[in-house]
């Protein structure tokens, strides 16, 4: 980082209220004024609503170190992710953030039992906390995708954001284990009694409500 770079940061910063956003509008990266109702500023929001609830994990107990230091990892990539929507015209997400994320999360899943049924968020604060991260993640993806609908947007940026739910959900299924602890699973409560085993695979990837990954 150059020393105007961090000089720039520092006036940025030095002021937290400028009263330019009382009208109802804010700034993009490249200067543009927008109104605070703008999609491209709901997605933003999205994406640091997600880098909070990944926060939120990193403050519980994570004994695992390759997850904590993917999640600190993810954490700096979403804030660059952030930064590449208000400056689309700097790419800051590429296919080696996807590879690595997707790394991460082959790593972690070859350690999981097989998934036969649906996972309910539970088990443990952290695990409960990245099933919110998870949740949170794929709303900011469809935001995503509803602003590629107006306007070009990375697909490396789109990739990433489908990658870190599913690596949010395997992360949770490995907290939920950790120190001897289970998964929580759905129990269908509107099968009737002697119809066989609950839900598989199959039927996990058909059931419009569940926003289990599968995709």
């Amino acid at each position: 980082m150059s020393n105007s770079h961090e000089v720039l940061v520092g006036h940025r910063l030095s002021k937290i209220y400028t009263r330019t956003g009382d009208s109802g509008t804010t700034v993009l990266g490249n200067g543009d004024r927008v109104s605070k109702t703008d999609l491209r500023i709901a997605v933003c929001g999205t994406v640091d609503e997600t880098n909070c609830a990944v926060g939120l994990v990193l403050a519980e107990d994570v004994a695992d170190p390759n997850i904590r230091r993917s999640l600190t990892r993810i954490q700096n990539e979403l804030f660059d992710l952030g930064a590449e929507l208000t400056l689309p015209e700097r790419p800051a997400i590429t296919a080696d953030h996807v590879t690595s994320i997707e790394n991460d999360l082959d790593a972690l899943n070859e350690a999981l039992p097989p998934l036969k049924e649906f996972i309910l968020p539970g088990g443990n604060r952290a695990a409960a906390c990245c099933h919110m991260a998870r949740a949170i993640a794929r709303r900011a993806e469809r935001l995503v995708w509803q602003l590629a609908q107006r306007t070009p947007v990375n697909a490396e940026l789109l990739q990433y954001l489908n990658r870190l739910s599913d690596y949010l959900f395997v992360a949770a299924r490995c907290l939920a284990r950790q120190s001897g602890g289970a998964e929580v699973l759905w129990t269908n409560l509107r099968r009737p009694s002697g119809s066989g085993s609950s839900n598989g695979p199959a039927e996990q990837r058909t059931n419009g409500n569940n926003d289990q990954p599968n995709e």
